[in-house]
């Protein structure tokens, strides 16, 4: 810890809420260099769906690296390539009677945004994109412009222009379609509204504070983009790749995007992979205006291809995952109503947002201590984040799940107490950092027993 202290910058954040050397990975546990074992409810930020160094792909990665298989080709012609794209057609994309042209923009979610929205404004010949209070798509300018949170967006440190906010479905309460004003202003060329070239939304805003969107105002939003020209973008990459229960969040709702924002799980073992998924009529790039030095990654299209073929034959994943998120739901409910918190979620995807903003934070510190992995998320952190990988067995699920509730105990008697200093806890995951000064420090108080 101390090497990570002296010589890694300050912006780290992850480390501060979790201070210990992590030295191996599986299934659903971490083990740090002590050998302490702890249950993982964060799964790589959703990049673990299918869990860590999952057998299936590994066996696949190694034997593709022992062959001599090629690594790093740009968007050169491979095997590897190939393999994956006629297995994503055959088990998501024809079984769901989806055509998609398949971009790979760069390794990363945020190279997937920015694609998106490049393409949207060549396609539409607008600028103005439409994105939503609390979203979260990602950290390069492009992205930084449709993200809501203001710590990211003070970060750029240049004006970030071009993108109209709306309010996400809930903003202004139950009772009130926040679609009404939008969908007016777009009838009236008088409105002031610049005529958007695309809207990017988050069927479930993870980072955002696990707020879902209804399935009927995902619906008619998709409809006001038909009826406008406008390019409709779905940012799938952390709720999508089955976190819902099927691949794609937005299947059940019905909706069939322009274009479709992945990562995270995409590649199934955690290696660094995005796509970003484009109607064929839509695609209009000329070869080479939009490119990246690593948007081929071999390995992953190996992982990926592993992934798919292990887990996206059948619907046994799919179920597996309804089946758990009941049990899921229910313990967060019960805790949510015990500690005057709001359960929230769709799949397994889920949170307690607590009417004191600063008991997510203090709960996630208290299973640290216990041996549990949970970040928080949320405008102010006020959100305690369920973010399990799919794959996790019933029984560590339960394990883990009391762990959170002695957890949250604790941290709301330490609130009742008067021993919650609000300075002194993490802040959560949009932006999860210490106010801390240094690693050392948190784990003197938390991360010692």
């Amino acid at each position: 810890m101390q090497s990570i202290e002296k010589h890694e910058s300050n912006v780290r954040s992850y480390v501060r809420n979790f201070p210990t050397v992590f030295s191996r990975a599986e299934g659903s546990h971490l083990y740090d260099a002590a050998g302490r074992e702890y249950i993982d409810f964060f799964a790589g930020a959703g990049a673990l769906n299918y869990g860590h160094n999952n057998p299936h792909m590994k066996r696949a990665l190694i034997e593709y690296i022992e062959s001599g298989g090629v690594t790093h080709s740009l968007d050169m012609a491979t095997e590897a390539k190939a393999r994956f794209l006629e297995t994503f057609d055959e088990l998501i994309l024809a079984p769901r009677n989806m055509n998609y042209k398949v971009m790979f923009p760069g390794p990363t979610g945020t190279n997937a945004v920015e694609a998106a929205l490049k393409l949207a404004r060549k396609i539409t010949g607008r600028m103005n994109v439409v994105s939503f209070t609390n979203a979260f798509h990602g950290m390069t300018l492009g992205s930084l412009t449709v993200t809501g949170n203001e710590m990211k967006r003070n970060g750029a440190g240049v004006p970030l222009s071009m993108t109209t906010r709306l309010p996400f479905d809930g903003y202004l309460g139950d009772d009130v379609d926040t679609l009404d004003q939008f969908e007016a202003m777009l009838d009236d060329s008088s409105s002031g509204l610049d005529q958007p070239a695309a809207i990017i939304i988050e069927t479930i805003q993870a980072e955002g504070g696990i707020n879902v969107a209804g399935f009927s105002w995902l619906r008619r939003l998709e409809r006001i983009a038909r009826k406008h020209g406008i390019v409709f973008i779905v940012d799938d990459i952390q709720v999508g790749n089955g976190r819902t229960g099927p691949f794609f969040s937005f299947e059940e709702i019905g909706l069939l995007p322009d274009i479709v924002c992945l990562s995270k799980s995409l590649s199934g073992y955690g290696t660094p992979f995005a796509a970003t998924l484009i109607q064929p009529h839509l695609d209009v790039w000329d070869p080479g205006e939009h490119n990246g030095t690593f948007r081929g990654n071999n390995h992953a299209f190996v992982t990926s291809r592993a992934a798919l073929e292990t887990y996206w034959r059948d619907d046994t994943l799919t179920n597996d995952v309804k089946r758990k998120t009941s049990y899921v739901a229910e313990r967060l409910a019960a805790l949510a109503e015990k500690y005057d918190g709001e359960a929230r979620g769709r799949g397994f995807i889920r949170g307690i947002a607590f009417e004191n903003p600063h008991l997510a934070g203090a709960a996630s510190a208290e299973g640290f201590k216990r041996g549990i992995i949970m970040e928080t998320s949320g405008a102010k952190g006020e959100v305690l984040k369920f973010l399990a990988p799919l794959t996790i067995d019933d029984t560590t699920l339960e394990q883990g799940l009391d762990i959170v509730a002695r957890s949250v105990e604790a941290a709301a008697t330490s609130s009742v107490e008067g021993k919650l200093e609000a300075d002194e806890l993490p802040t959560g995951a949009n932006g999860v950092a210490s106010r801390l000064n240094g690693d050392s420090q948190l784990y003197a108080r938390y991360g010692a027993e």
